[in-house]
This record gives structure tokens, sequence and C-alpha cells, in this order.
């Protein structure tokens, strides 16, 4: 069996859909292939991947209560490819937003089944997580402690209370990420048995407030690393031509 994980994020690097993709591959058998989808450069190695494939699982952020735009053509040319062959291809659905909710995934999921009709495939389910930019903070956290542990033992030399501490850091961290774990390792269990997975929503387990206040930081934080928090409010524009009707264009 074939799996392909296609990473549809437009970020180049750390993305937490393509975090995601990485940890459902590791519950899943057989061979695997990971794409990265972002610019139309990468629609031909994409499809030439899933061609031979026997499941496609796309992972994607939420962007505007849908799918991203980016990834639109490329449904559409995928549809041509396979509307009228009817592929035996089973397609799974792993959709992350910045809502604390998972059930904000619900219009994606909505808009990936209508394409699976369409282009003939197999709609299988999906799985919707509320707060993905956790997985991303979550990440950096765990890399953090590990090299603030090194750190403290080469230092102070082996002491037990030192990896108990890591390891209560660690703990702490997988269940916050239970719920998206549990619901991970069921998609990929699913995968493996070519059963069809429904479509379930899940969430970071932080309180409502608590997890704004954590995406507030870690937005603030990535903003000062990309030119400062009010980049792009004061730069100039280059103003824009609005052709309406054909006497604006005369």
């Amino acid at each position: 069996m074939k799996t392909v994980f296609v990473d549809c994020s437009p970020k180049k690097r750390l993305s937490a859909s393509g975090f995601i993709a990485a940890v459902t591959k590791c519950f899943v058998i057989g061979k695997k292939v990971q794409c990265k989808l972002i610019t139309p450069n990468d629609y031909k190695t994409t499809l030439d991947e899933i061609r031979d494939a026997d499941v496609v699982v796309f992972s994607m952020p939420l962007y505007v209560d849908g799918v991203p735009s980016h990834i639109l053509p490329f449904l559409k040319e995928m549809e041509v490819d396979y509307r009228d062959i009817h592929a035996d291809k089973r397609i799974y659905v792993i959709a992350n937003n910045g809502f604390i909710e998972g059930r904000q995934n619900e219009p994606l999921m909505q808009t990936m089944e209508n394409f699976c009709i369409r282009a003939g495939l197999t709609f299988c389910g999906g799985l919707g997580i509320g707060g993905g930019v956790m997985m991303n903070v979550m990440r950096i956290m765990i890399c953090v402690v590990f090299g603030l542990t090194l750190l403290q033992m080469a230092a102070n030399g082996f002491d037990p209370v030192i990896l108990k501490d890591f390891g209560t850091d660690v703990l702490t961290i997988l269940i916050l990420s239970c719920g998206i774990i549990s619901f991970d390792i069921w998609l990929a269990y699913c995968i493996n048995k070519g059963k069809e997975y429904g479509i379930h929503y899940t969430r970071i387990m932080l309180p409502s407030f608590v997890f704004i206040l954590c995406a507030d930081l870690f937005f603030t934080i990535i903003s000062l690393f990309h030119g400062g928090v009010f980049r792009g409010w004061f730069a100039r524009k280059k103003p824009q031509n609005c052709i309406i009707g054909k006497e604006e264009k005369q």
C-alpha cells in the first residue's frame, strides 16, 4: 500500500500541517511519501506521486473557512485526471485552524467531500483540529526544554532531578495534545485497515482564555522576527487601477 501525504500549507517550513502529516505518517504502514504543495510548479510532482497511490492524505490549514486558495487549482487539475476513470483511491483530510474549536473546519471538510464526489474518488473522512498553531508552539517548547536540559546536565553533571523535570515538562505537553494524538492514531489505524474514518473534531486541551493569551504571544513574537508588530500598516502602497465596465477599459 502506498500513502501520499500532501502538505498543503503555503509556509515553506515549520508549518503545523506538515508537522501533523509527519506525525500521522509515523503510524501508517507501507510505502509513504510526503509532498509539499505551494506553487503550480509542485502540481506535476504531486500528481505523479498520487497516480499510483492507494491513499491520499491532504493536510491543510483552514483559510477563510475553506480550502486555501492555492490548493483549489490543483484540485481542479486532479479532478480532470480522475473524473472519467473512477480511480479506486481513498482520500483522507487533516485540517487545522487558528481557532480553539476543531468544528470550525467543517466547511473545509464539506468542500473536500464534494471534490471527491465530483472526481470519482472515495472520501473516507477527516480530522478537524482546533488550535493547530499550538502544535508548532509545543514542538518548539520540547526542543527548547531538551536543549536547556542538556545545558544543565553539562554544567551540573548527571542529576535525576533534572531528568525528572524534563519528563514532567514533556508529559505536560503530551497531555495537552492527547486529544489530537489519540484521534490521529485512530486515523492512521483506519488508513492501514482501509476503513472509513468519518469526520471527527478535536482541539488542544487548553482553556480558551489561556489559548488566546498563548496564541497572541506566539504571533507577536513571530511578527517581531518578520519586521515588527505593525509591519505593512504604514508601508507605502502602490495605487491599483480598478477597471469597471467597458467605458473605463477604453
